[in-house]
Order: structure tokens, then C-alpha cells, then sequence
């Protein structure tokens, strides 16, 4: 089990938000932290404290205002710290390339794969054929439907799929990719404790490496993920962290994902 560090940047900021308050509209988000550090400063603490394969995740889509900015603060961190963290965040088959020409180490991929609630495997395909399945990470994060069901969700986790997060689901999509990154997007930075169930169906399947995130704010919850993954899962804490204003200290959850 290890820890993997996020940076998240919105309107050009990194910061940590509640994911289910994240609207398009307005560029709107529910702040739990706004740094006044820039995004290549955590790539460098990260680098320094040991720590590989972590995410950078753009919360603005293309067509913001915001955009470019946020897109700046993304290549700063990537260019500082080559073959370090993995993007993610409107990576198509046009751009991928781009992001790992800038230093990524694998492109973070859902709203380009899952169209119309579907898996668009014609997208997935162009986006191996672009890059190779070993640099693709698929992120499978979700909601539980009414019925408790989890479902991909697209969009900066604004639209549900008809796709379960499942045993089929992971084994027909880990064909296209290196890794899995899940966010229980219906706990993401509300630091109220994990989805074990999703941690559940990742730790029965873990047959590629998967990183879960959302809701830690203990390090009760990293046993907790621990014993539900069944040792096979990764984890990414955010606002939960001190250098994120949280009360976790990383070294702490450092050691104890170790």
C-alpha cells in the first residue's frame, strides 16, 4: 500500500475542494483550501519526501476562462519534477501527448472514454493507439445510484454513467490502461470517512495497480482502506493533509501507509 500526493488546481490555484460542490457553470467550487504556493512547489515537496506516481488533476474544463492558467500551473509542476506525478483533466487522443512530452508520467483519463453514459471504447482505442495502454490511467470515480449501486461518473464528477464499478467493468477496461484512480466522489474532500465499499470492490479485484481516494481524515481510515482493499490498494489524501490545512501530518500518513 502506498501513498500517492494529489494536487489538485482550480481557477489557476491549488486547492482542495468538496467534489460533489464542483460546477462548470461560473467556474464554482466549495473551498476547503486555496494555496498561495504554486503547484511546483508541492511537486518539488514530493519529489524531496520520496513519493512517486501521485496526480495532477485540472478541475477546469477547456473551454474556461480559466483554463490556461490552471493548465500553466499544471506544466510547472510536470516540468520541475519529469516522470513524477500522472495528469488528468480533458486529456484526449489529440492532447495527451503534449502533457507527457511536458514530463507526465501517465496521462488520467474518464470523460474522453465514457460518452452518452457508455463506454466509448472507439476513444479508448485512438488514445492507446496515441500513447500505449502503459502510459493511460483510467479514472473510474463514482457515485452510489438509488438503488447503492456505484456508477462512473464524468464531467469533474458532474454526470453519472450507466457503467457499475464492478468486477466486468474492471476487467474489460484494465485491457487499456496501467493503472486505476477511483474518487468516491459522494465523500471527495468532505473529510468524513471513507466509501468502504468502494474500497471493497477495488481490494477484490486488484489485479492492476488502483489508487482510491476521498474522504480520509484519519488514519483510521488508511487501516480502514487497508483491510477493505485487502493490502492491494493505493491511497491519495488531500484536504485531510497539513499542508493542505488539514490535520494529518504527511509524514504520518507516509509512514503509515507503509
Amino acid at each position: 500500500m502506498r501513498f500517492r500526493p494529489c494536487i489538485d488546481i482550480h481557477n489557476g490555484k491549488v486547492k482542495q475542494i468538496v467534489g460533489s460542490s464542483l460546477v462548470d457553470t461560473g467556474d464554482q467550487a466549495k473551498e476547503n483550501f486555496a494555496s498561495a504556493k504554486g503547484a511546483d512547489f508541492y511537486a518539488r515537496m514530493y519529489r524531496e519526501k520520496g513519493l512517486s506516481g501521485g496526480h495532477i488533476i485540472l478541475l477546469n474544463p477547456a473551454e474556461s476562462p480559466y483554463y490556461e492558467v490552471t493548465k500553466r500551473q499544471a506544466i510547472a509542476a510536470l516540468t520541475a519534477t519529469p516522470g513524477l506525478l500522472q495528469i488528468g483533466g480533458g486529456i484526449t487522443a489529440d492532447n495527451a501527448q503534449e502533457f507527457l512530452d511536458y514530463g507526465a508520467s501517465h496521462v488520467i483519463v474518464t470523460s474522453y472514454v465514457f460518452k452518452n453514459g457508455k463506454i466509448n471504447y472507439t476513444n479508448l482505442k485512438k488514445l492507446v493507439k496515441a500513447v500505449g495502454k502503459e502510459k493511460i490511467v483510467l479514472d473510474l470515480s463514482c457515485k452510489a445510484d438509488e438503488n447503492g449501486r456505484y456508477k462512473i461518473v464524468t464531467d469533474r464528477w458532474q454526470k453519472m454513467t450507466d457503467v457499475e464499478l464492478c468486477a466486468e467493468t474492471l476487467d474489460a477496461l484494465a485491457e487499456y490502461c496501467d493503472e486505476f484512480l477511483v474518487h468516491a466522489a459522494d465523500v471527495e474532500g468532505k473529510q468524513g470517512g471513507i466509501e468502504e465499499k468502494v474500497a471493497n470492490i477495488l481490494g477484490n479485484w486488484g489485479k492492476i495497480p488502483v489508487t482510491y481516494a476521498g474522504g480520509v481524515h484519519s488514519l483510521k481510515d488508511i487501516d480502514k482502506i487497508r483491510k477493505a482493499g485487502k493490502g492491494k490498494i493505493d491511497v491519495t489524501v488531500g484536504s485531510a493533509l497539513d499542508i493542505f490545512g488539514g490535520n494529518l501530518e504527511m509524514d504520518d500518513v507516509i509512514t503509515s501507509c507503509g
